[in-house]
């Protein structure tokens, strides 16, 4: 530790052996040590004590919709990094649709890299997308980057961004396979959808009959059918049907290489509990019954689903109109994330080390930054979040960082204040303040 700049101190540190009272040193943005409680701080290191607040890795949201450039309105990677920065949130992987151009191709990566660059308050990666007319492009976003490809198996709901039938997915898949790509994927079937009720309005109850679980387990199957035939790894986004696990396990016990993540809202809310009109909950697939919820869970806590992230989809307020059919479907929560994942975690008796588990260390590996996030272990960046897990707030969404602030989670009181959060040794926000851009643009490493 002699060569230390910083040492974080804390009675409890989340490390991958587990949560224990450490010094954790760290020089040139690296965590160089971690170390017992009471070691000695060199000459000339800063110490900053905290006390009884829990230190655990900065999060890694492998899920957000910045939607910067083009739909700047609805959001933006200034607004969107400081949202994520005061959720304990420090590096965010961008998906390729709702800005405009989408990240499709070369250029339009390019594009939305030098949009981002120096408005990053944290770390940011890209998705490339994988489109009916794009085949031709992937093998180059790739090698510029990407950490994998975002498709729709239904409609994405912007015109630009369409979505792939059973063809083109399987050419798609087959040249991602080639080159051990990673395929993320937006599965829900379409003839399903067109087959269910559509009446519209203002009730939840009609709003979920159109989008039944059916829709989810037929893509899902047909994603894994594809996988098992090509040998291509796969990723299920944003599981929200519990009737799709048992195949998700049935293809994992046959080696098929599939990965799943479910998000807040559907650990966290219900369908019991969404008011008619209120848009603000909606979101595609849907939030569903608690005793879906509580299969979610039980899949979270046995690893048949991985991890959890946002979906972070926002807009602007007037798209959130009191029809769920013609509604923005999107739910806000890169700040909240953390708190809400915590509330419900600590009633079901999860600890935190869970929760850095499903929400850091899985996640930085899903997109190949396991060697640099979402540990705090030698050799990894600096990225921390320091927590008051006891603490507890009411959400007000005048007090949200992100450009427009509609939230499902408006009044409700959770647990969890994120006291701090520091990337590669840096405090980039503290108490609602945060310094100026910091973040880095990531590609995936080689």
């Amino acid at each position: 530790m002699s060569d230390a700049e910083l040492v974080l101190r804390s009675t409890r540190v989340i490390t991958p052996e587990g949560t224990r009272a450490a010094s954790v040193a760290v020089s040139a943005g690296k965590i160089t040590a971690v170390l017992p409680y009471d070691a000695e701080i060199p000459a000339g290191a800063r110490l900053e004590d905290f006390g009884d607040h829990v230190l655990l890795p900065g999060l890694v949201d492998t899920h957000v919709h910045v939607n910067d450039p083009g739909r700047t309105e609805w959001e933006g990677f200034w607004t969107a990094t400081r949202a994520a920065a005061a959720g304990g949130i420090t590096t965010l992987i961008d998906m390729p649709l709702n800005s405009l151009p989408p990240t499709t191709t070369v250029p339009s990566l390019r594009v939305k890299q030098d949009v981002a660059r120096d408005k990053a308050h944290i770390d940011v990666g890209f998705w490339g997308g994988a489109l009916p007319d794009n085949v031709k492009d992937l093998r180059p976003l790739q090698d510029a980057g990407v950490f994998g490809f975002k498709a729709f198996l239904s409609p994405s709901g912007v015109d630009e961004f369409p979505h792939l039938d059973q063809d083109r997915l399987a050419q798609s898949l087959a040249e991602i396979a080639g080159f051990d790509g990673l395929l993320i994927v937006h599965a829900e079937d379409p003839h399903h959808l067109d087959a269910a009720p559509q009446q519209g309005g203002p009730r939840y109850a009609d709003f979920l009959a159109s989008r039944p679980r059916d829709a989810e387990d037929t893509a899902i199957a047909n994603l894994i059918a594809q996988a098992r035939r090509l040998r291509a790894r796969v990723h299920i986004l944003h599981l929200s049907s519990s009737d799709a696990l048992p195949l998700i396990r049935a293809a994992r016990a046959e080696g098929v290489c599939v990965t799943v993540e479910t998000c807040p809202h559907y650990l966290t809310l219900t369908a019991e509990e969404v008011p008619d009109g209120a848009s603000e909950f909606k979101c595609c697939p849907p939030i569903r019954e608690a005793a879906n919820r509580d299969l979610l869970w039980e899949a979270l806590a046995d690893g048949t689903i991985d991890c959890v992230v946002t979906d972070h989809s926002p807009s602007t307020a007037d798209l959130k109109t009191d029809d769920f059919a013609t509604a923005w479907g999107g739910i806000s929560g890169l700040q909240l994330s953390l708190s809400a994942v915590w509330t419900e975690a600590r009633a079901r008796g999860h600890g935190l080390e869970d929760v850095v588990r499903w929400m850091s260390t899985r996640t930085a590996a899903l997109v190949g930054l396991g060697a640099s996030k979402g540990a705090i272990a030698p050799g990894h960046d600096a990225d921390f979040a320091v927590l008051a897990p006891d603490e507890t707030f009411t959400v007000d969404p005048a007090g949200l960082q992100h450009r427009n602030r509609v939230t499902a989670y408006a009044g409700k009181t959770l647990s969890g204040v994120v006291k701090s959060t520091w990337l590669r040794g840096q405090r980039i926000a503290v108490d609602g303040a945060f310094t100026e851009p910091k973040g880095t643009l990531l590609t995936r490493p080689q």
